[in-house]
This record gives structure tokens, sequence and C-alpha cells, in this order.
């Protein structure tokens, strides 16, 4: 303790004190001191609010040009793309596996099966409200189309079958095309 400089010891002493006071005698319903508490506390802008720390007044910013919001890649990489030339730029990404397969059958069940019916003869029952029949999915013609065809059609639709890009994902088109290439 000799070496402890005077000054040192009394410092210590009140510090310990004042800790110990602040520990047995402090207000529980009473919040903690808050340091920098901006830091904790922004201050937010509502979306549509007016903003002064832009140029144009505007919380709201507009995504930098090429950006591609998360969840909504772009269908083709091709403007081009057409039905003919679509088999060889498209290529399905799922193999037939078991899991693959119930879930085609599932979406097919879901979108499908009201046109193209059960088999995919195209004898669903929207056919017995007067609507045109669509083609059979057993013939030739299809079963010769490549999977990136199928894929174009589904996702654009043709003739009287509506596009369903909007209602149903890019990987679960793709599974439905490997459920309709098990149909007999």
């Amino acid at each position: 303790m000799k070496n402890i400089k005077p000054f040192i010891l009394p410092v210590f002493v009140l510090v310990f004190l004042f800790l110990l006071y602040n520990f047995l005698y402090r207000d529980l319903s009473e919040p903690n001191i808050e340091f920098i508490p901006e830091m904790v506390y922004s201050v937010p802008y509502d979306a549509y609010s007016s903003n002064p720390h832009f140029p144009d007044g505007k919380t709201l910013r507009q995504p930098v040009k090429g950006t591609i919001a998360r969840g909504y890649l772009p269908q083709y990489s091709d403007s081009k793309l057409t039905e003919e030339n679509a088999g060889d730029h498209l290529f399905n990404p799922n193999k037939s596996g078991k899991s693959n397969l119930l879930r085609g059958e599932f979406v097919f069940r879901n979108f499908c099966q009201v046109c193209h019916g059960d088999t995919g003869k195209g004898d669903g029952t929207v056919i017995r409200k007067g609507v045109p029949p669509p083609p059979s999915l057993q013939t030739d013609k299809i079963k010769k189309m490549t999977d990136g065809q199928m894929y174009f059609i589904v996702s654009n639709g043709k003739g009287n079958m509506a596009s369903y890009r909007s209602q149903v994902s890019r990987e679960d088109i793709w599974k439905a095309i490997l459920f309709i290439r098990t149909l007999k």
C-alpha cells in the first residue's frame, strides 16, 4: 500500500461508495440513464413524407438502374426468345425425383387439370361448360417438345391458355413439366 500514490486510494473508495449506493438505493421503477440516445432511437421518416436530407425532398428512393428486386429475377435473358427457339436456351434445372414429381403433380392438379384433364388428354371439366378443348398432352407433337418450349408456353400462354407466369413460380412450372412427361 505504500507504493500507491496517496490520491488514488481515496478515488477508489469514492467510486466504490458511489457504486454501492447506486446498487443498494436505486429506484427500480425508473429507467437507467441512456448514453447517446439518438443511436438507440433514430428518427425515422415515413415512406411518403418529405425528407430534407435529399435534394428532391423525398424519402422513398428510386432503385439503382439495373438492379433486380430479390425474388423477381427476369424470366429470360434473351428478349428475342420464341416458342421455336426456347428449347435451345431454356433447360429444366430439376431432375426426375420423387419430391419433384410430387410437387409437379400438385401443381398440375391445381392449375392444369381443370382444362387438360386427369391424364392430360384435354378433357378437363371446363370443356363441359363450353370452353374449347385444349390440345392433348399425349400427342406426339407435345411429347417431342423440349422442356424449354413447354416452359415458354406455360409461362407466356398460347391460344386460349393464359399465361401462368404470375401465378406459378418458375420452379413449380419446371416440376409440372416433369410430371407431364410421366402422364400416360
